[in-house]
C-alpha cells in the first residue's frame, strides 16, 4: 500500500497565524477565551481546549470585562471591539491580513455606493463569521447571496458593489456574476456593476491541485472538521475526481474495509485540517497493512 499525504494540505496561513498566537499566550498563561471556534476543526479545537482555550460566543463575550479574548482569522465587525473598549477586554486580534484588508475595502465600497443609493453585495454562506465581519462594515445592509435564488433580493436597477467571502470558490463567483449581468441585460439597466475579486489564492488554487491529487490514487481520505465549508467544498473537488473518496473527521472514522494492500492511498484536507491529524490517519491506515510507503 501507499499513502501519500498532499503537500499543499492543511492550514492557511491566516489561521497558522491565529493558533500561533493563542499557543504563545498560553505558555504563560493558563487560560483564554477566543471568539468562536479558533479553526473549523473540532480536534485542533479539543487540543487547544487541552492547552486552556475556553471558545465562547458572542452572547458570552458581551458579559466578560477586564480579560484578554483572542479574534480568530475569520475577524469580527466593529461592534465587537466596541464592546471590548466599552468593557476593558483585551483583545489579541488574529485577523486574517486577507480578511482585514477586505473588510477596509466593503467599507470604503460600501461608503462610495451609497452616494449612489446602490448596494453592496457579498457572496457568501449567512451566518458565516468572516461574513457577518464583512456585513458589520455596512451597518448590517450588506445582501448577502449564497446561490442564484439569492438574486431576487438585489434591485438590479440600482449600483452594485459585489464582493466575495474569501473562501468561496471562483466558479461560483464567476457563475454569479454571469447570472447578475444577465438580469441587467433583462431589465436594461445601466446602473454601476462593480466586480471586486476577493476571493483568496491560497484558497481558490487548492481546487485545480486537488483534482489532480485525486485523479492520481485509488483511494481519497479527505480530512476537516464538519463545520468547515471550505472543507465541504474541497471535499466534493476530491469527490467529483474520484468516486473513491470517504470524508473523515477523525481517524475513528476510517474502517479498515475501505483499503486493499494494493491501493494508493491520498490524504488531504481543508485550511482548517491540521498536518498532525493527516499523519496520524497515514500511520493508522499504515497498521492495516504491512507495506508503508
Amino acid at each position: 500500500m501507499k499513502i501519500t499525504i498532499d503537500k499543499n494540505s492543511g492550514f492557511c496561513f491566516g489561521v497558522v497565524n491565529a493558533i500561533q498566537a493563542a499557543e504563545n499566550i498560553l505558555k504563560t498563561r493558563n487560560h483564554l477565551y477566543c471568539l468562536g471556534d479558533i479553526v473549523h476543526n473540532n480536534m485542533e479545537v479539543e487540543r487547544l481546549n487541552k492547552l486552556g482555550l475556553e471558545i465562547i460566543n458572542h452572547e458570552q463575550f458581551q458579559k466578560l470585562k477586564n480579560v484578554p479574548v483572542l479574534i480568530r482569522a475569520h475577524g469580527e465587525p466593529p461592534s465587537t471591539y466596541q464592546t471590548a473598549l466599552q468593557n476593558n477586554i483585551e483583545l489579541i486580534d488574529a485577523s486574517c491580513p486577507v480578511v482585514l484588508r477586505l473588510q477596509n475595502n466593503v467599507q470604503q465600497g460600501y461608503n462610495n455606493i451609497k452616494k449612489q443609493n446602490g448596494q453592496v453585495v457579498i457572496y457568501g454562506k449567512p451566518g458565516h463569521a468572516e461574513v457577518s465581519g464583512l456585513a458589520g462594515q455596512t451597518n448590517n445592509e450588506a445582501i448577502i447571496v449564497s446561490n442564484n435564488e439569492d438574486l431576487k433580493k438585489i434591485d438590479i436597477t440600482k449600483p452594485i458593489s459585489l464582493y466575495s467571502q474569501t473562501t468561496k470558490s471562483m466558479e461560483g463567483f464567476n457563475e454569479l456574476i454571469k447570472e447578475i449581468k444577465i438580469k441587467k441585460e433583462e431589465a436594461n439597466s445601466r446602473a454601476d456593476f462593480i466586480i471586486n475579486d476577493t476571493i483568496c489564492r491560497q484558497v481558490s488554487h487548492r481546487a485545480p491541485q486537488l483534482k489532480e491529487f485525486s485523479k492520481n490514487h485509488d483511494i481519497i481520505i479527505f480530512a476537516s472538521g464538519k463545520k468547515s465549508s471550505n472543507g465541504k467544498y474541497l471535499h466534493g473537488i476530491c469527490k467529483e475526481n474520484n468516486s473513491n473518496t470517504y470524508f473523515v473527521s477523525s481517524p475513528q472514522d476510517i474502517k479498515k474495509e475501505w483499503f486493499t494492500s494494493n491501493d494508493s492511498v491520498g490524504i488531504c484536507g481543508a485550511t482548517s485540517t491540521p498536518r498532525w491529524l493527516m499523519d496520524e490517519i497515514a500511520t493508522l491506515i499504515a497498521s492495516f497493512d504491512s507495506i508503508t510507503n
